[in-house]
């Protein structure tokens, strides 16, 4: 009797301690963002999401709209809110690398400078990537430069500008300043669905595929010869969610930079005819001097606008979808990139996800939600 007794009240003590979490998702409309705050939601967190315009339409979430870069209308917005926990998905784009980390390490400074007098953080997690080993947009593995792979979370940075570390920088900062613990997630390229967001491959590669087909052309092979033929690795936006969870309620995972990747190893040569199979196409692999692709869909426009009309999808316009040119960056590599993430299996991380089954399930939720054809 005693023994049931303490296992009840165990269970409400843990029930009460995830009651008592409250998360704060800057970035909730984006890729990573919106699926972490499914995953929150799911475990019963109270999460609050900010974006600087779109309403996101989650069940249970509470939307805040708020420019991170205006700290007094900042503080206002943020009145009533006392998050125990931080979650950083977002970033803003600029034409230079010294615009980038202007622009954010404000957006990390400021709130939390914002929500410093509540006292109420335990916990800030920072989500960047392999920037971080490779180098920034503007000098992004630039000729000449060849990093270790697979990269560890040991890697020294690099003497160069990075936004990444500017970020890093304003976390460590307001960490020692509060007393709250952090940790940085470095993913690979995010697998998962957001539309308008800068990053986002698996999309693209379903709107090219989608175009391909609707044209009666092959999906050809817009990379390098590296990356066809070395090893690579993703980070699917569900397993990044997991991640998150895990080092915020983790004490061995405190104060902790770790790399964040699904669990296993492709070549694209594989996967690229894998993702032509299952959109029923011709594909081409790599050729010498082959078209980036971004030159390859600088012309469909109009042509997804007629696909959008004749299959009556949800978004016509097409750089609302993809962005090829990110997708370049990784494909275009003058070298093969993976990732080590040792650190976070040893300490008790131990998800894994089938990286064409990431793919594939993108597909065919993009397909149920009438953003590609069926």
């Amino acid at each position: 009797m005693q023994s049931q007794y303490a296992q009840c009240n165990f269970a409400l003590n843990i029930k009460k301690r995830i009651m008592d979490n409250i998360a704060l998702i800057v970035g909730a409309s984006g890729i990573s963002g919106n699926n972490l705050a499914q995953k929150l939601l799911k475990n019963n967190w109270t999460t609050y999401g900010i974006t600087r315009k779109s309403e996101v339409k989650l069940k249970g979430l509470k939307n805040i709209k708020a420019d991170l870069l205006d700290p007094k209308s900042l503080k206002e917005a943020l009145r009533e809110v006392k998050p125990t926990h931080v979650f950083f998905t977002a970033w803003m784009r600029k034409e230079t690398e010294a615009e980038n980390i202007e622009v954010n390490s404000a957006l990390v400074r400021n709130l939390l400078e914002v929500l410093s007098p509540k006292k109420s953080v335990k916990h800030v997690a920072l989500v960047t990537g392999l920037k971080h080993y490779l180098g920034p947009f503007d000098n992004y593995v630039s000729e000449g430069f060849s990093p270790e792979t697979p990269v560890r979370t040991e890697h020294p940075r690099l003497q160069l500008n990075n936004f990444y570390y500017a970020q890093e920088d304003e976390l460590f900062e307001a960490s020692k300043r509060d007393g709250f613990t952090w940790s940085v997630h470095r993913a690979h390229t995010v697998i998962g669905q957001a539309v308008g967001n800068l990053m986002n491959m698996g999309t693209t590669l379903a709107i090219y595929a989608s175009i391909c087909k609707e044209n009666g052309m092959p999906f050809i092979w817009p990379g390098s010869e590296a990356q066809w033929n070395g090893i690579s690795d993703v980070t699917d936006a569900h397993i990044l969610a997991k991640h998150f969870v895990w080092a915020a309620t983790t004490p061995k995972a405190e104060n902790e930079a770790f790399n964040i990747v699904n669990g296993d190893v492709f070549r694209w040569s594989w996967l690229w005819k894998q993702i032509a199979e299952y959109f029923d196409i011709e594909y081409q692999g790599y050729v010498e001097n082959n078209r980036s692709l971004e030159e390859l869909m600088k012309n469909d426009t109009a042509v997804w606008r007629q696909i959008a009309g004749k299959h009556q999808l949800v978004e016509p316009q097409l750089y609302r979808l993809a962005s090829p040119w990110h997708t370049d960056l990784d494909l275009r590599r003058p070298i093969e990139v993976m990732t080590n993430m040792s650190k976070s299996r040893i300490l008790g991380f131990k998800e894994y996800q089938d990286t064409r089954e990431s793919f594939f399930n993108l597909f065919d939720k993009l397909k149920e939600q009438k953003i590609i054809p069926a």
